[in-house]
């Protein structure tokens, strides 16, 4: 129950009892005035009573007197003792108007019947005097019967006054009884109200009141410390104290609440400078493998449970191939088709809501697909990956927005490496053969002859030109030439792949690295092209051109030049092998026909 009903309970109750006790004394005092008017109402009667009875007495023997010895002034003063009596006799007769009782009434009817009969007698015999008749009139006054009468009426007035103080003692009597029992249920109530107020005191004041508040006064202090780890006591009744612990509750939730958001908000910031690192790293790689090793930093710790994997789109064969993974996810990293992705498929990340029934992805395993996400990698409305997550749960799907700003900045990234690669390989390769070009020749062999100095390693160049390679665009066509340098091409790449890099020179001239290599070594992989080459047959339109040759020359470091004339030495045995007669192979160091 609250306070404030008990507090109003004790508050009705007082009043209640303070009124009941005030009822009390007044029923009390009306006990005493009931007391008093009974005394009153007896002197009342006496007096009235006694009159009658003086008066009675006096008038018979005024008249006696004056039937003895006629006087005026007797018969004077009788009269007025007569109209006087007629007067007590009005008033006697209203005493049922101030409390008379019927049988107090029937003895003082009795009397005063008597006291009339007596007054007629007196005025009879009074007028049998007046005529002369006065032996009449003294035989009535002073008969046996006259005597009687008057000693029955001061009988009945007697009678009458016992009753009446019969009467008045039982009245006074009942009336102390009554006030005596209404004091002392005045004194009860009196002494309820004050065992009341000391309960409210004692049991509300400092059971209900002081003790909950010392204890919610200390949770209070410790709160304002911000030490929300406190527990507040937990006040099953229901009042303003139990409001109060409510109230308490309540702000200690909201601060852990609060607390709770904090480390939200700097586990957000701290995610946020994550991204922005990892953008700012993005934007310095150099290649794709940078990309790849940025990614596979960063991924665990913008979503520390989330184990995940990057996949590239790769063109030939048009697949998923996967580059890199973290937290060890589960299912293999073997490459799928891109249209095995849902989210591939509609350029969206998918499932749109976690938790939802929708289609899952075809490449994910049976185990995780349904805490899975898969977040393509749009860049310019294309696909060129994805990042594909697993163990996305309620608790870590808050993440998800930050997974699909990594997968924003990757996408971005690895279309400007793309692009990057592409201006590179278009500044680098020659665009018809897919060979390097010159221009990059240059770095590549000082990259390569300062290793070959640094270990003391040989370094082969073969320089290779088709024969007769002008007749060819002047009888066929230049896009015949083209596709027999294509053909040239392709074998001196598919020949130098596994020993050297090869380069296309100038228009018809073509140029191999061979790194490691001797003059032999060097001169045994000219004679795997010169023969690929004399065994080719192309084709342009109906017309079969060939049969084609080349001639190559060979020169090596350290045997036949130095870092800075090696290409020299190579040129200077190809135009050495031309004018021998082309087709064939020489080397710079014996310069003569193999």
């Amino acid at each position: 129950m609250r306070i404030s009903t008990i507090t109003n309970w004790a508050y009705g109750a007082t009043v209640c009892l303070t009124l009941a006790c005030g009822v009390a004394m007044l029923m009390a005092s009306g006990a005493d005035k009931a007391e008093r008017q009974a005394v009153a109402q007896r002197q009342l009667f006496d007096q009235l009573s006694a009159e009658v009875e003086i008066d009675a007495w006096a008038l018979s023997d005024l008249a006696r007197l004056y039937i003895i010895s006629p006087d005026p002034a007797t018969l004077s003063e009788y009269r007025q003792k007569a109209k006087a009596m007629r007067t007590i006799e009005q008033r006697l007769a209203s005493l049922q108007d101030i409390g008379a009782s019927e049988e107090e009434l029937a003895l003082l009817h009795e009397g005063l019947k008597l006291g009339d009969a007596l007054l007629d007698e007196q005025q009879t015999a009074l007028a049998h005097a007046e005529r002369g008749d006065t032996r009449q009139a003294i035989s009535l006054l002073y008969s046996r019967a006259y005597e009687q009468e008057l000693e029955q009426m001061q009988h009945q007035i007697d009678h009458f006054r016992q009753m009446l103080d019969s009467r008045a003692q039982a009245v006074v009597n009942e009336a102390t009884q009554k006030s005596q029992k209404l004091r002392m249920l005045s004194e009860v109530m009196v002494a309820l109200t004050a065992l009341l107020f000391l309960f409210v005191l004692g049991f509300i004041l400092k059971r209900r009141v002081l003790r909950p508040v010392v204890r919610l006064s200390d949770v209070v202090n410790r709160l304002a410390s911000q030490d929300y780890a406190v527990e507040a006591p937990a006040f099953t009744h229901v009042d303003e104290i139990g409001d109060m612990a409510q109230a308490i509750r309540i702000f200690r939730e909201n601060g852990l609440a609060r607390q709770r958001l904090e480390k939200e908000r700097d586990a957000d910031w701290a995610i946020r400078s994550l991204l922005a690192r990892m953008t700012q790293r993005l934007q310095g790689c150099e290649s794709f493998d940078d990309v790849v090793n940025v990614a596979r930093l960063f991924a665990p710790n913008i979503a520390p449970e989330i184990p995940g994997r990057l996949y590239v789109l790769e063109r030939d064969p048009r697949e998923l191939r996967c580059v890199a993974e973290w937290l060890s996810p589960q299912g293999s990293p073997d490459p799928f088709h891109p249209d095995h992705c849902w989210a591939v498929r509609r350029g969206q990340s998918h499932p749109p809501v976690n938790g939802e029934p929708d289609v899952t992805c075809y490449h994910l395993p049976e185990g995780v697909a349904a805490q899975a996400l898969c977040i393509p990698l749009i860049a310019q409305g294309e696909a060129i990956g994805l990042l594909s997550f697993q163990n996305i749960t309620a608790d870590t799907a808050a993440a998800r927005a930050y997974l699909e700003l990594m997968a924003e900045a990757l996408a971005l990234a690895l279309a400007n490496q793309r692009l990057r690669d592409a201006l590179q390989e278009k500044a680098l390769y020659d665009p018809l053969t897919g060979l390097r070009n010159r221009y990059h020749l240059e770095d590549i062999l000082r990259t390569q002859m300062s290793q070959a100095m640094r270990s003391d390693a040989p370094l082969s160049c073969l320089m290779i030109d088709i024969d007769h390679f002008k007749s060819i665009n002047d009888r066929y066509g230049h896009e015949a030439g083209d596709e027999v340098i294509k053909s040239v091409a392709a074998v001196v790449r598919q020949t130098a792949r596994d020993v050297g890099m090869a380069f296309r020179y100038g228009g018809e001239e073509f140029l191999i690295l061979l790194p490691g290599a001797d003059e032999e070594a060097a001169f045994a992989c000219a004679t795997r092209i010169d023969e690929a080459v004399r065994a080719l047959t192309v084709r342009f339109g109906l017309a079969e051109i060939g049969p084609l040759s080349v001639s190559t020359g060979v020169a090596s470091y350290p045997q036949h030049a130095q870092s800075d004339n090696l290409l020299r030495a190579a040129d200077a045995a190809l135009y050495r092998a031309k004018e021998l007669g082309r087709a064939r192979i020489v080397r710079f160091g014996r310069l003569r026909v193999e």
